[in-house]
């Protein structure tokens, strides 16, 4: 696993070479001579999720108990890269279930925002797979996924615009069917109890 992690790295870091040299720089540049590599070792941290397997990640963190309340877990921070652009988009996403007698370790959410994260992405699927992650793992009453993002392919290039925040929100089971369900996720994600 080692040796191809290695060759992977020496790969994407030859490309970052090529990279520099073809938009006009000079890799061999004080500045410049170690930026390939970091770059190459940024971009595998930066798409890790690929490499990540949810089994691992919940390492048998799903606990059988007697409770059908709303479970809320907010202002998780994320961070991934547009995969028309390979540029940041990052935020905050906001999960919620009702457990049917089977709920999941408080660090274990985060854990699967990143995995899904830390790939290609775009908003919208993000925000998916991360409900149907959960849906499967904990077959709950429902469950509510909110992503509050910025993408640096809008405000640096393109129509340049710096306030615009892109919400995207996927609602299953009961957040879907009952609207004063939904409307206390919401309610509560935005400070209020």
């Amino acid at each position: 696993m080692k040796n191809k992690q290695r060759n992977e790295t020496a790969e994407l870091e030859g490309l970052f070479t090529r990279m520099l040299e073809n938009l006009g720089e000079d890799p061999g540049r004080q500045g410049l001579v170690n930026t390939p590599l970091r770059a190459a070792k940024a971009m595998q941290f930066l798409t890790s999720g690929y490499h990540q397997d949810i089994d691992k990640i919940l390492n048998n963190a799903v606990f059988d108990e007697d409770y059908d309340e709303m479970v809320i877990v907010k202002d998780i921070e994320f961070y991934s890269l547009c995969e028309h652009h390979i540029l940041p988009f990052w935020g905050r996403c906001h999960v919620g279930y009702i457990p049917r007698r089977r709920i999941i370790g408080l660090s274990k959410i985060p854990r699967i925002v990143d995995m899904f994260s830390r790939r290609l992405q775009v908003q919208e699927r993000l925000t998916r797979e991360i409900a149907e992650a959960l849906e499967n793992t904990l077959e709950p009453q429902g469950v509510a996924v909110v992503m509050e993002g910025q993408h640096l392919c809008m405000m640096a290039r393109g129509v340049e615009k710096q306030a615009p925040k892109m919400t995207t929100n996927v609602m299953r089971g009961i957040f879907r069917e009952n609207n004063s369900t939904r409307s206390e996720f919401l309610k509560c994600i935005q400070g209020g109890t």
